[in-house]
Formats: C-alpha cells, sequence, structure tokens
C-alpha cells in the first residue's frame, strides 16, 4: 500500500459516508479518527465534509428518502477522478456496467455520476471543478487503500483497466488470489475475488468496493471503535510483510477498514 499523492485522473479522489443518522455518524467518526466536521448547507440537506487538522478527508451526507424506503444501508462511497463524466459514464455503460445515476452537476463543486460495475460493486465518478477530493491521504486518519471485493475477479479485470486505464498485477504472494491496482507505477488499490478462499462467512457477500483508513494502531482503534458502538466484522489481523488490518461496521451499519503498516 504505497503512499502517493491523491487525487490524480484514474485514481479515488474522495471517499463519502451516506448514513441513516448524520450526526452519530459525525460524533462516531469525530471520537475515532479526530476528524472535524464542517457542515455545509445545500438545497439537499446539510452535506458534511470531514477535515483532519486543516486538510479534506472524506464527506458525509444524509440518505435520501428513496435509499430508506429500499433499505439500502449506510455505506461509504468511492469517487474515481475522470477529466469527463459524461464520457467515462457513456464508456462503462458500454463496457457492461448499469448507469445508476447521472451525469449530473454538483453546484459549482464538480461533475458526476453513479455506476454499477458488471458484477455488481458500486463507484461513483467525479469531474472536478471547485472540488478535487481529498487533501489528506496515506496517513493517519485518513484514506490510504481502497478494495474491490467481486464475484468476478476476470470481468473486473477486464473492465475497469478499460475504463480507467488500470492494470491488475498479482500478489507477490501466488498462493494469495488477491491483485493490486496500478495507474503510472501508483498503487493506489486492490482486489479479491469471494470464494472459498477467505471463507465461509464471504460465500453471499455481494460484490462491493471498501474504503481503507489509516491507524497508528489497528487493536487500539478497533477497541475504540467497539466502545463507540461500532461491530468489529474481521478482527485485527496481519498481512505478511504489508501491515495489520481489521473491518469495522460503524453504529449505523457502513463498513470500512481500518489499516496499520508495517512496523
Amino acid at each position: 500500500m504505497a503512499q502517493m499523492t491523491l487525487p490524480a485522473i484514474g485514481t479515488f479522489c474522495w471517499p463519502e459516508l451516506a448514513t441513516r443518522d448524520l450526526k452519530a455518524a459525525q460524533a462516531f467518526y469525530g471520537d475515532l479518527f479526530g476528524w472535524h466536521a464542517n457542515e455545509i448547507p445545500t438545497a439537499m440537506g446539510n452535506y458534511v465534509i470531514f477535515t483532519s487538522g486543516e486538510r479534506q478527508a472524506a464527506g458525509l451526507c444524509a440518505q435520501s428518502e428513496e435509499q430508506r424506503q429500499q433499505g439500502i444501508p449506510s455505506h461509504w462511497l468511492s469517487y474515481v477522478s475522470v477529466s469527463n463524466a459524461d464520457a467515462a459514464a457513456a464508456k462503462a455503460k458500454e463496457l457492461g456496467a448499469q448507469l445508476l445515476m447521472g451525469p449530473f452537476d454538483v453546484m459549482e463543486e464538480g461533475r458526476m455520476a453513479l455506476i454499477q460495475d458488471p458484477a455488481g460493486a458500486v463507484f461513483a465518478l467525479w469531474q472536478a471543478k471547485n472540488h478535487r477530493g481529498v487533501t489528506a491521504y496515506g496517513e493517519p486518519s485518513a484514506l490510504c487503500w481502497t478494495e474491490l471485493a467481486t464475484t468476478d475477479a476476470k470481468g473486473a479485470q477486464a473492465f475497469y483497466p478499460a475504463l480507467f486505464g488500470w492494470t491488475a498485477q498479482p500478489s507477490v504472494d501466488p498462493n494469495m488470489p488477491y491483485f493490486e491496482w496500478v495507474l503510472n507505477e501508483n498503487h493506489f488499490g486492490g482486489m479479491m475475488e469471494i470464494n472459498e478462499y477467505w471463507g465461509p462467512a464471504w460465500k453471499d457477500i455481494p460484490s462491493h468496493w471498501t474504503v481503507y483508513f489509516m491507524v497508528k494502531d489497528v487493536d487500539e482503534r478497533t477497541a475504540k471503535a467497539t466502545a463507540l458502538g461500532a461491530k468489529v466484522r474481521v478482527p485485527p489481523q496481519d498481512i505478511p510483510k504489508v501491515g495489520r488490518f481489521a473491518i469495522i461496521e460503524d453504529p449505523q451499519g457502513a463498513v470500512f477498514s481500518l489499516f496499520q503498516g508495517k512496523l
């Protein structure tokens, strides 16, 4: 998980939480990561920019009534920076994806579209105007990795390189069915296929993207998250020669990962 400067065209530029309880989420992530919440009034309700120090780390919004009625849980959404959201959305559709929303303008901040890849994983496209994305990355309390868990790894290896120019680089461990996403020598994300290798708990999980936030001590932050009302989906464990991670479900049901680099 090499550190790099974000956002660059074709890489993940913004993690955004859509939650059922805006105030509770502000309190939880503020306590867990030390983030400060800056509320911005919009026509669709308040949007929150989480900052780590003086730099932007993530976004937060309330789920729409339509999402609530559909039973969609609170969730993190990952945005990919593109030079032209309309062209990228059209290309994604040609490649077999579904266009769930957009493209549309987000005030003067940028233009976006919501995409579901051919295997069902959802992500967003972002064409920057005033807002380019995160200014905190690859450091404690900031995004450091974005990972695809998919039911169709071969399909993903065709779809995402064709859409964004990514390369899927196999894991250095030949026994691990894991790939790293690479663009211009930057390793910014990963991919795993949902299968029996990862254990029976993964069998019925749909394709999805997961955000990783860096922390100084995974075990300590996992305990803190639990004390704040979160559930531990995967307890802290080592990734050989890489670091240590845990998977957390926040009190409103959104899932994310903690990551601590190799000591």
